[in-house]
C-alpha cells in the first residue's frame, strides 16, 4: 500500500507501533478507522459500464445521480443566470471515486473513434470529470479558470502546444457557455479542439458549439429568464448553488 502521490509505503507515510518482517502492519487505532473502514458505495448502486470501456446506458447514470442526491428540487439560479425547479450537483456523485472513474470511462468511449492529445475542462464543475477522461485515455488533464479580470485562461504553468488536438471536458450544459469559454482559450493558444463532452445536457438542444458534443445523458429540465420564472413570479427567491458563485461571494 503506498502514500499516493509521494511514493512512499503506508507505514513511512504513517508510522505504526507494530512493524514485522517489512509488513506494513497497521496497528493505532485511528489509522484503522482512518483507511480501513472507509465507506464505500453499495454494490447496488454501481452503474454498468466504466473501466472496461463500455457505453453507460443514460438511465444507468441517471438511477446512480437520483442515489446519491446529486438531482436537487427547489428554485435555483444556474450559473447562467437562468432560474430553474432542479439543479444537478455533480460533485455530489464525482466525490465517489469509482463513480467518477466509471463515468470518466464512459465518456471516453463517447470519443473512442477521436485522436486526443489532452483533456482540457473549466474549474470548478468539470476538473474531476476531465481528470477521468484523461486517465481513461491516457492523456494529461488540464484546466482553465478565471482571472483576477473573470476571464477564462489557462494558468499554473499548464501549457498547450500548437496543434494539440484537445478534448473539453464540464459537468452540466444548460448554455454551453463555460465549454465555449474554455474553446475560445484553448483556440487562442493554438490548441485544436476535436470534442467537447459533458456528464449531462440539459440544453434542452439549445446547445450550440463549433465541435463534436456528446454527452452521457441529456435532460429535459426547465429554465427560465428570471423575468418570466413562475417561481419568482410566484414570490419566490432563487438560490445560487454553482461554483461560480461561491467564488464570487454572492
Amino acid at each position: 500500500m503506498f502514500d499516493y502521490g509521494i511514493g512512499r509505503p503506508l507505514c513511512q507515510a504513517f508510522p505504526v507501533t507494530n512493524a514485522v518482517d517489512q509488513q506494513c502492519t497497521i496497528t493505532q487505532p485511528n489509522i484503522r478507522q482512518r483507511f480501513l473502514t472507509t465507506p464505500r458505495a453499495p454494490d447496488s448502486l454501481r452503474p454498468t459500464g466504466g473501466p472496461s470501456g463500455k457505453r453507460m446506458r443514460p438511465e444507468d447514470v441517471t438511477r446512480v445521480l437520483e442515489e446519491v442526491g446529486a438531482i436537487r428540487h427547489g428554485h435555483f439560479e444556474l450559473s447562467s443566470g437562468l432560474h430553474s425547479p432542479t439543479y444537478v450537483q455533480c460533485a455530489l456523485v464525482l466525490q465517489h471515486p469509482t463513480y467518477a472513474e466509471q463515468l470518466g470511462h464512459a465518456l471516453a468511449a463517447e470519443f473512442h473513434d477521436t485522436v486526443v492529445d489532452c483533456v482540457v475542462s473549466p474549474a470548478l464543475g468539470g476538473v474531476i470529470l476531465g481528470h477521468e477522461v484523461g486517465r481513461a485515455i491516457g492523456m494529461r488533464a488540464l484546466f482553465v479558470e478565471r482571472d483576477a479580470s473573470g476571464q477564462m485562461a489557462l494558468r499554473r504553468g499548464f501549457e498547450i502546444k500548437p496543434g494539440e488536438r484537445v478534448l473539453v471536458v464540464e459537468d452540466v450544459w444548460t448554455t454551453g457557455g463555460s465549454t465555449s469559454e474554455t474553446i475560445r482559450v484553448v483556440e487562442q493558444l493554438g490548441g485544436r479542439v476535436v470534442g467537447a463532452g459533458a456528464l449531462i445536457d440539459r440544453s434542452g438542444g439549445r446547445l450550440e458549439l463549433p465541435v463534436r458534443a456528446e454527452a452521457l445523458v441529456e435532460q429535459k429540465i426547465p429554465s427560465f429568464e428570471p423575468d418570466v420564472c413562475p417561481q419568482c413570479r410566484a414570490g419566490g427567491v432563487a438560490i445560487k448553488p454553482g461554483s461560480r458563485f461561491a467564488r464570487a461571494g454572492v
